[in-house]
């Protein structure tokens, strides 16, 4: 059941980002990209390097804090699934960081949204800081859908343009591990970049890509449900306390400087 619901859940959110790209302009996304260019090399190397003082100070298999502070960096699972091969990374390596993201996310998408409104941060403000700040695409959707409606266009477009990072950073690991393996970028963001480009050149068709957003939307909330039924008590008590402190750690530093950085108005 469990191998079931992964298998599942993972081409369900691929189907669901792809859907929620009928609601983005492809200006908004080109856009993000080239005003937020150094914002997003400073912020990935920046965590991947206090990620990398962390593994050491919590002596961590070098594998496992490396793909934990990729994920972290850039878009979890699949920040983690590209730079395996590179840096070769080991299954259980591969299975210990993922679990972890994944228990990180299940938090964010429940806490943000509390948070944001706690903090009375704007639309705005509160896509950006789950964008930059939650691990995986799916979580990012679902706290800003949670949040508002209009976060979530918002978050998705910056966390699938940030995701495009992750095709520089891992062949610039290969150059260290002297690896001949090739990541390759997530074939559902070219998806997604193709579906905003239909619902920006074709707007005729407007009532058919807001009837797939919806129904991407719909796919998203049992994705989540998938999600969820996939992680069994056992994998995260094999995992032990080590890894999830870690990157619990690294989390709570990374969410809290982008927060007030944000809040103070340093990110727009």
């Amino acid at each position: 059941m469990e191998a079931w619901s992964s298998k599942v859940s993972k081409w369900m959110l691929k189907v669901a980002v792809i859907g929620l790209g009928f609601n983005v302009n492809i200006y908004d996304v080109l856009e993000v990209g080239r005003s937020s260019i150094v914002l997003t090399i400073v912020s990935i190397t920046a965590i991947i390097g206090l990620g990398e003082i962390l593994t050491q100070l919590f002596r961590l298999n070098k594998n496992t804090g490396i793909l934990i502070s990729f994920g972290t960096a850039i878009c979890g699972g699949s920040a983690i699934a590209a730079m395996a091969p590179v840096i070769k990374a080991k299954e259980h390596e591969i299975a210990v960081a993922l679990a972890v993201v994944f228990l990180l996310n299940a938090v964010g998408l429940i806490i943000f949204p509390l948070i944001g409104h706690y903090f009375v941060l704007s639309e705005q403000q509160f896509a950006v800081w789950a964008a930059l700040a939650i691990h995986d695409t799916s979580s990012v959707v679902a706290a800003a859908a949670t949040f508002s409606p209009l976060a979530v266009g918002i978050a998705t477009t910056i966390k699938l343009t940030r995701a495009m990072w992750i095709i520089p950073y891992t062949a610039l690991a290969g150059v260290f591990w002297k690896s001949e393996e090739k990541a390759n970028i997530p074939l559902f963001i070219f998806g997604f970049l193709i579906a905003a480009l239909c619902n920006t050149w074709f707007e005729q068709f407007e009532v058919v890509w807001q009837s797939v957003y919806s129904g991407a939307k719909h796919i998203l909330v049992a994705t989540l449900f998938l999600i969820g039924a996939g992680v069994s008590r056992k994998v995260l008590i094999e995992t032990g306390w080590r890894p999830f402190a870690m990157a619990m750690i690294l989390w709570i530093i990374v969410s809290s400087v982008l927060l007030l950085l944000i809040k103070d108005g340093y990110i727009s």
